[in-house]
This record gives C-alpha cells, structure tokens and sequence, in this order.
C-alpha cells in the first residue's frame, strides 16, 4: 500500500498564502509558498530519502569537510529558502564558503545557493522541475541536480543568463561527475541503495 500510496500527487494548495499561513501546516508535511500559493505535500517515500541521504554522504565529506575533496562548500538537507515572495525547501542545497561562510542563526536564509538538488517524488516533480527551477533561475543559483530514485537518473543544469542548460544526464549505477562537483568521481548506484 505505500507504494500506491507515494504514486498519488497529495498538495494542499492555498491562494495568495502568507509565511503564517506556512507556519500553521503540520509538521509531517512539507510547505512551500510558489508564485503566492501555498504547495503542501508528504513527506517522501523511502528511496527518495535514500537518494537525498547518499548524495549527502557522497558530496559531504570531500566538499562540506574537505575530506579527500577540495572543501570550500556549505552544503545542507531541506534549507528553508526565502527568495524573493518565495519559500520553497529544496532537497539539498550548496553554498559556496566564500558566500556563507556559517550557518546563518535564523531557520531560514535569504541567500540563494550556488547548487541546488531536488530529489523528484510523484507528487512533487511538477512543482520542483517547472515552478521551483523557474524560481532558483530568477535567484541566481548556478547549477541544479534533478534525482529521479524511480528511474535511477540525475540530470544537471547550467545556468545561463535567466535560463537553464541541460548539461548532462547520468543513468543507472555507472561512476558519475557532474558539475560543479567534478573535482570526484562516485557511484550512482550509491543513491539507490547498489553500492558495491
């Protein structure tokens, strides 16, 4: 049953909703304000939290601590972004050192990251690869990751001027190195649980 349940689009939406308004949704949902309305949906299903989990420990250590990598990047799980009117949560979003050198005090940040990954649920796909990649184009984020735990993909966007470049696509378990996090090579098979 939770299979079907996972396959079934589930966000509560609100018109011309405010920060209170997000505020107010239960915790064992997700809340996010897009183009003024209020996009609530439930918390993923086990390979999304998998996917998102396993790129945090692929690109923590070499980028976030500078273990075996180059360091220079603050990377965090679900930050709350305020860009602009929006709020919106990506999966996992990077800042490079020299923007953010700390993890602001607040629950929330207004600095729009260098890189962005939303790890694809059925209920969510449309609103993180149409509205949400509209919004981190318009802030300035450079790169964004789309992880698909159903189909096994990543695709990686440039950004160019106020548009996206599809810059690549890896698929199934083969060794990945996807920009801006070229400076290593890793297994995709990590996120869907293959590793050797």
């Amino acid at each position: 049953m939770e299979a079907e349940r996972t396959q079934e689009p589930m966000p509560i939406i609100k018109a011309n909703a405010t920060y209170e308004d997000l505020v107010e949704v239960p915790d064992h949902l997700v809340a996010e304000i897009v183009d003024g309305n209020l996009h609530t949906s439930p918390r993923p299903a086990m390979p999304h939290a998998l996917a998102a989990t396993a790129l945090g420990y692929v690109l923590g250590n070499p980028f976030h601590d500078g273990i075996g990598g180059p360091g220079s990047w603050l990377i965090l799980d679900e930050p709350e972004l305020h860009l602009g009117e929006d709020v919106v949560v990506p999966d996992i979003a990077g800042w490079r050192r020299e923007r953010m050198a700390d993890v602001p005090q607040a629950p929330w940040t207004s600095l729009a990251p260098d890189w962005i990954c939303e790890v694809a649920s059925p209920s969510t796909e449309r609103l993180d690869r149409v509205e949400k990649l509209r919004i981190y184009a318009r802030e300035g984020v450079s790169r964004a990751w789309l992880v698909n735990p159903l189909s096994r993909t990543l695709e990686v966007f440039r950004r160019e001027g106020a548009a996206w470049t599809f810059a690549g696509a890896h698929g199934g378990e083969g060794v990945v190195r996807a920009e801006p996090f070229e400076a290593i090579e890793w297994e995709l098979g990590r996120l869907w649980g293959r590793s050797k």
